[in-house]
């Protein structure tokens, strides 16, 4: 089990298969990209696979998540998650993605044993896609929602990222589009996760903003606590239902008092927090011959530590030095 002095239990693994990424989105990266990480400092699929064998049979985690990066850069990924999905007891397995590769992917994904995908889409305008993205891939990432939808990586969950000047107006058309599509759509505050220290708390759409917006359109019901359990995201029920929207207010109602994630880097360093400036390195570990009860008594320890929030509304907050594609999302 991997519990903190908090009483919290993480039973969430998110895994960064990658810190590359095709697209060069201006809320994470600038547009040159970044210093990637050199080859043998990257985890092998063995060493991924062992240490995922490590957290689901050893100490309880019950849900895998694959980020990146974008994770369908990593050329076995395929074979990854075939080999997470055929472990006893079987976790839940999900990828965020940008979407760009999912048309010719999805299928095998599937049929490896993902269970659901995340695609990240912040607008319906190519223009203005382009202008966040700097890349002309919009099409692309729509095509690669249908083919997820199609293989049934379902429910398909978008999440949408909202920037003053650019997008900020598009929740209502986002949310119509989401429910012809039979999509679930996520709204989330824009985080301090970008490699150029350019965020600005004041800048910032909010989740009130989000709301305000949509219901100019849609009447929202709250879905309740009890449906949300320790998830990220608020959800509502759309115009009675069946659909539903979420909202992740990581920064104005931060959910640090339910987290139950823990996050494994693709260099192998367990981060209890996307915004922790500490990290214990399990990779050093793994290729010194350490048996998996050594490596387990280091991911308790690292987990033990985990701090009461991520602190954005502390103003002596210090953001993380390694962006959002270091870490996984």
């Amino acid at each position: 089990m991997l519990i903190d002095t908090y009483g919290r239990v993480a039973t969430d693994l998110r895994v960064s298969l990658t810190d590359r990424c095709n697209l060069r989105c201006t809320y994470c990266m600038p547009e040159e990209g970044l210093q990637w990480l050199a080859k043998p400092d990257l985890l092998t699929d063995d060493e991924i696979v062992r240490l995922i064998g490590i957290a689901v049979t050893a100490l309880g985690i019950t849900e895998v998540r694959f980020t990146g990066g974008e994770p369908l850069l990593r050329p076995g990924l395929v074979g990854i998650v075939e080999r997470v999905a055929a472990l006893d007891p079987r976790p839940r397995t999900s990828l965020t993605t940008n979407g760009i590769g999912l048309k010719r992917t999805a299928a095998a994904l599937k049929a490896a044993g993902l269970d659901r995908v995340n695609v990240s889409l912040d607008t319906l305008r190519p223009d203005v896609f382009k202008a966040l993205t700097r890349r002309d891939r919009h099409k692309d990432v729509l095509e690669g929602l249908s083919a997820a939808r199609e293989a049934g990586l379902t429910p398909v969950k978008v999440n949408t990222v909202l920037m003053p000047g650019l997008n900020a107006d598009e929740a209502p058309d986002l949310l119509a589009w989401a429910v012809e599509h039979d999509y679930e759509l996520r709204f989330i505050e824009q985080m301090p996760l970008d490699a150029q220290h350019g965020w600005k708390r004041e800048g910032m759409v909010t989740a009130g903003d989000i709301l305000a917006s949509l219901r100019t359109r849609f009447e929202l019901t709250p879905e309740g606590a009890e449906e949300r359990g320790s998830a990220p995201a608020e959800r509502w029920i759309v115009d009675g239902g069946p659909h539903r929207v979420g909202v992740i207010a990581s920064v104005t109602r931060p959910f640090c008092a339910a987290c139950d994630r823990t996050r494994l880097t693709a260099d192998g360093q367990i981060r209890t927090c996307l915004f922790a400036t500490e990290e214990t390195d399990l990779r050093a570990a793994l290729r010194s011959g350490a048996p998996e009860e050594e490596i387990a008594r280091l991911w308790r320890l690292a987990m033990w530590g985990k701090k009461a929030g991520a602190g954005l509304d502390d103003p002596s907050f210090v953001q993380p030095d390694r962006p959002m594609s270091a870490i996984g999302g």
